[in-house]
């Protein structure tokens, strides 16, 4: 990924930062340096699960707190949110250590945890409106999907309940790592099928949310086998 240019996502990003140094930061992986975009994920992760949560109250006054809880789960995750950066083209100026080329979950991952940085860099710069603002023209055409995720039962419900119909047992979640600072770990979880020999790994900011990302991915493994 490019070392230069860290000026590359704001004319789609729709916000031009004043404090250069702030945008740098915000797409400094940790690979690369002790400055890293970290502490700004944080802050960003709080905002757009604010921006999101109060947009879909907002929108529907008629949903349950369930509805509201699955809507926002579908908007913020992490596959969403690096979609969302890669619309931006955060991946040509992310700085990473060593030059190196991250690819797959790693890259999915530091896409959408930049992304979260620039908004909490936002935040910081210009205040709750501004960033306001950016988030909900980002997310654009996904306020119409809100229904179909609002409805939408969960994975790990979902895989249960195809288990269930055809006579298996419950999948078997094993946590396997936990890693990163304290406000912001990650953890990785497999969820394991034994009858099918069946498994997949999932990542996620708490141990629910990894389970989720697993069950999820073995979801679309018995899809493309056939096997479920």
């Amino acid at each position: 990924m490019a070392e230069a240019g860290p000026t590359v996502p704001e004319s789609r990003l729709g916000y031009r930062f004043q404090d250069r140094a702030t945008l740098e930061l915000a797409l400094t992986h940790r690979s690369h340096s002790a400055a890293h975009n970290e502490r700004l994920e944080f802050l960003g992760d709080a905002v757009v699960g604010w921006v999101v949560a109060e947009r879909l109250y907002r929108m529907h006054p008629e949903w349950n707190e369930g509805q509201l809880t699955r809507a926002r789960a579908g908007l913020v995750r992490q596959k969403t949110l690096a979609g969302l950066a890669d619309a931006l083209g955060l991946g040509e100026g992310l700085r990473v250590g060593g030059g190196g080329v991250l690819e797959g979950p790693a890259r999915e991952r530091a896409l959408a945890s930049a992304l979260e940085a620039l908004l909490g860099g936002i935040l910081i710069e210009a205040g709750p409106e501004a960033v306001r603002s950016v988030i909900e023209r980002l997310f654009g055409s996904w306020w119409q999907s809100v229904p179909e995720l609002a409805e939408r039962k969960d994975a790990k419900t979902r895989l249960q309940e195809r288990l269930q119909g055809k006579g298996l047992p419950p999948p078997r979640y094993l946590l396997e790592t936990s890693e990163g600072p304290s406000h912001r770990r990650r953890f990785k979880v497999r969820c394991e099928i034994p009858e099918r020999s069946l498994s997949a790994e999932g990542t996620g900011g708490s141990v629910q949310l990894a389970e989720q990302a697993a069950a999820e991915g073995l979801i679309a493994k018995m899809d493309h086998d056939r096997s479920g």
